[in-house]
């Protein structure tokens, strides 16, 4: 369920209301419609911070589902997610910034209105800056896709969709520093279509009971799991 409320409100802060009101390139056009729709504009913030809520908790709970298969791993899992989240969650104050930079305080009144609009602007770009640069933090999800995909009580396909997703955050990194204008929505998608598929899974059918059983006995004696448990559940 933390999996498909994440992705509900996270599309709704993330794409639906900067698309509605960040107009690249125009810094009135932005200033124009963010003040003119400013409670969407907060309600947007508002689901960011339910996401990052949710975020958090997922990070746990993958680390409980994860750790019989190979407990450090799943911890440095841990490490990487949380310090994605945290950098992301930095990068939202500048998206937040612009709202108080056109909220009309006083003291802000001595730079004129283009410049103000200027500003906002670039913070709102600072935003997106950070969110592209530290997609690299993508690595947890490599590393939990890797871990899905040794189970047993998982479908493996399940893991390599998390390979593939936690790739494209990586590549998107690397491609806004080498090359920021080739930078795409479109690697971020594998990311999507794996978190909505593990949810779904979760929610529907969950894990093979057996043998999350037999690796929780294995991890909690010492032994080394056999063949038939590392093999990949269909």
């Amino acid at each position: 369920m933390l999996f498909l409320v994440s992705l509900v409100v996270g599309g709704f802060g993330e794409a639906y209301v900067p698309s509605r009101i960040v107009v690249p390139g125009d810094a009135s056009a932005t200033a124009h419609n963010l003040l003119a729709s400013d409670l969407l504009f907060r309600l947007g913030f508002l689901a960011y911070l339910a996401e990052a809520v949710c975020d958090v908790a997922l990070t746990l709970l993958l680390y409980v589902l994860l750790r019989p298969v190979q407990a450090n791993m799943a911890l440095l899992a841990v490490f990487f997610r949380l310090l994605g989240t945290a950098t992301f969650a930095f990068g939202e104050l500048f998206y937040f910034a612009a709202s108080l930079i056109l909220g009309g305080e006083g003291y802000l009144t001595t730079f004129p209105p283009d410049q103000r609009n200027a500003l906002a602007l670039l913070s709102i770009n600072l935003y997106y800056a950070a969110f592209n640069l530290f997609t690299v933090f993508g690595v947890a999800t490599i590393l939990l896709g890797y871990l899905m995909a040794r189970s047993g009580y998982l479908p493996w396909v399940l893991g390599a969709l998390w390979i593939l997703g936690g790739l494209g955050f990586v590549t998107n990194s690397v491609v806004f520093v080498l090359a920021p204008a080739s930078v795409s929505s479109l690697l971020l998608v594998p990311n999507g279509l794996a978190v909505l598929s593990l949810g779904l899974w979760l929610l529907i059918r969950g894990v093979d009971v057996a043998k999350w059983n037999e690796r929780g006995v294995a991890v909690a004696y010492g032994s080394v799991p056999s063949e038939h448990t590392m093999s990949p559940a269909l």
